[in-house]
């Protein structure tokens, strides 16, 4: 305690300007931060160089090399030197930091990377002839000529050769190259019009390609389509509905996946704003809420989702690496994720993906070949053997009522049989219920096979939930007001929400500075912490900015009510009841998933059945 503080000197600190080397040293540690954020930063460049074809090499992970070759607009020789210059681009012109249409703009990420690396810069404009430029450590060689056709060739040599230290915070090989997969991945799903090609030359040679997407063609929706299903794989383009949505100047379009077809963790979402990728909390978190009534907690939404507006809505310029944004109004662009992707998965129905009938085929599992030995205890009884040739016999008709598991249409007396269910309907016409619990449906190409608990379950809640959209939440008074004290900004908070949450039955009201008093709570929680529930939905509208957590909690209590109230596992219906059953499904948007996610049906394809017998 008594040794001298070291950053005290007794002479007075000296204010000195760092020389351009440091300076660019620093900006790296901002822009670069691993290989795959250099690669980030020039497969970005090209794009913005207008290139149809961009190819990505590197070694070792990219810490030894990395290279992107681009057919772009090309580099003239007399600006090679500029463009190694701090602040110095192309994009802007200095005047409207807002009105930005390109990835870059901020013209750090070549200085920054010839200070940390040994660059080199070849290029050839239209009406000039190629050239190269290098720089190492910040020191720039001259220009000279070169031989290239078009485009830009950049190479990055030993990353972080110039600054050691930062090469003890990488990773192995192995995982900087999943970083710089997942880099070019994300900006080939924004620019499915541009043939991307990725190539891992660790050891020299022509390397080998670890990725590839060739240029897609048609309309937007088909080629980004097209891109989806390259590089997330076809269950996802098969199991994603078209989302565009628009609000306000503002345009969501892209992919998401049906809620069957989730996922353990939060890998498979990406987001887009103006084409470019982003990580934003807000709207991952706005992704999250409109799953959040058809998903259990430890499952996970897929989806690939392109914001577009005008970029005067946007700020990119929030940090260096341009991977966070902030929307002018959060709340605008929040609610056309969450409203879009519900109208969606509304249109959708009873739709459950198919993932899950292939799921079902691969359990099923044909009985072993051959002739197994008999023991004398399989052979089969005397009563089973007459059994078997009465089956056999011409009279097995005769025996339906007693063996068939047919459902047949209700006769009674002086009445006309009821009309036979069309099995030209999406889920077909019952046709069987085994174990009290499955009812067996046949369709025009296949059969459905439909889990009567789950769905009923579905059914009943989404009748609860209706049924509260219209009526609103019936509210209870509390005998003494709930007195909640809160800093005075997190209650002007809450009180800008107070319209929405009596809507849902909490009613609150000022009480004094800082202060709430909550008068009535939804009366359908019964005997609640107010306090607790209040504090809940103020950590919600401080992480997200907007909260989900009443209404989440009395969702909550519905779905156990439609759980209880369902028709339960064991419980032998009848023909009409099945039948019913399986329109009122077809009618009800997202009964093709319980209330936690699960699928309420399986789907199997004839050709798919007789596939499991060899009959193909």
């Amino acid at each position: 305690m008594n040794q001298p503080d070291p950053k005290i000197s007794a002479a007075p600190p000296i204010i000195r300007q760092l020389d351009d080397a440091a300076i660019n040293r620093i900006a790296a540690g901002e822009v670069v931060e691993r290989p795959a954020s250099a690669v980030k930063e020039l497969v970005e460049n090209a794009l913005d160089a207008g290139a149809r074809r961009i190819e990505v090499s590197y070694a070792d992970g990219g810490k030894t090399l990395i290279r992107v070759s681009d057919d772009g607009c090309g580099i003239a020789p007399d600006d090679l030197p500029l463009a190694l210059s701090r602040h110095a681009t192309s994009k802007i012109d200095g005047s409207d930091l807002l009105n930005i249409h390109t990835f870059g703009f901020r013209g750090e990420a070549l200085p920054s990377l010839g200070a940390v690396g040994r660059l080199t810069i070849t290029s050839r404009a239209q009406a000039h002839d190629a050239a190269e430029v290098a720089v190492s450590g910040g020191e720039m060689s001259g220009v000279k000529p070169a031989a290239l056709n078009a485009g830009t060739i950049v190479t990055l040599r030993d990353l972080f050769h110039a600054t050691p230290a930062r090469l003890k915070f990488m990773r192995t090989d192995r995982a900087e190259a999943q970083a710089i997969t997942d880099v070019v991945k994300r900006l080939a799903m924004a620019e499915p019009f541009v043939g991307f090609t990725l190539r891992d030359v660790s050891g020299g040679g022509e390397g080998r390609v670890t990725f590839r997407a060739d240029p897609e063609t048609g309309d937007l929706f088909d080629a980004l389509h097209g891109r989806l299903a390259r590089i997330l794989g076809t269950e996802f383009a098969e199991n994603a509905l078209r989302i565009d949505a628009t609000r306000e100047g503002l345009q969501m379009r892209g992919y998401a996946a049906l809620p069957t077809y989730s996922r353990g963790s939060s890998v498979a979402q990406y987001l887009f704003v103006n084409a470019r990728p982003v990580r934003d909390k807000m709207l991952y978190g706005a992704l999250r809420a409109a799953y959040h009534d058809f998903l259990s907690r430890e499952r996970h939404p897929a989806a690939a989702l392109f914001i577009e507006c005008d970029p005067t809505l946007v700020d990119v310029n929030v940090h260096p690496a341009k991977s966070e944004v902030r929307f002018r109004d959060p709340g605008l662009a929040r609610g056309l994720i969450v409203s879009g992707l519900r109208h969606a998965l509304a249109e959708a129905g009873h739709r459950a993906s198919t993932t899950v009938a292939g799921a079902t085929l691969g359990a099923m599992r044909p009985e072993p070949t051959g002739a197994p030995r008999v023991y004398q205890m399989d052979r089969p009884s005397a009563q089973a053997r007459a059994a078997s040739y009465q089956a056999q016999a011409p009279g097995f008709a005769d025996m339906q009522s007693e063996w068939s598991a047919r459902v047949e249409p209700t006769v009674t007396e002086d009445a006309t049989p009821e009309a036979p269910p069309r099995e030209d309907l999406p889920l077909g016409a019952a046709r069987a219920q085994v174990h009290e619990n499955y009812i067996v449906a046949q369709t025009a190409d296949g059969m459905v096979i439909v889990d009567q608990h789950a769905a009923h379950e579905r059914l009943v809640y989404e009748k609860l939930k209706h049924q509260m959209d219209e009526n609103g939440v019936t509210s209870q008074a509390l005998l003494i007001p709930e007195i909640i004290e809160m800093s005075e900004g997190d209650a002007a908070r809450l009180l800008e929400l107070s319209d929405d949450l009596a809507r849902l039955g909490l009613h609150i009201e000022g009480f004094g500075p800082g202060t709430i008093a909550v008068r009535e709570t939804p009366a359908i929680l019964g005997q609640c912490d107010a306090r607790a529930l209040v504090l809940d939905i103020l950590d919600e509208l401080a992480d997200q900015g907007d909260s989900l957590t009443l209404r989440a909690h009395i969702e909550a209590i519905l779905s156990r009510v439609a759980c209880h109230g369902s028709i339960r596992s064991g419980r032998r219906m009848q023909a009409e009841e099945m039948n019913a059953l399986l329109r009122e499904m077809e009618a009800t948007p997202h009964s093709g998933q319980c209330n936690h996610g699960r699928p309420t049906y399986v789907e199997l394809k004839l050709a798919d059945i007789e596939r499991l017998f060899g009959r193909t």
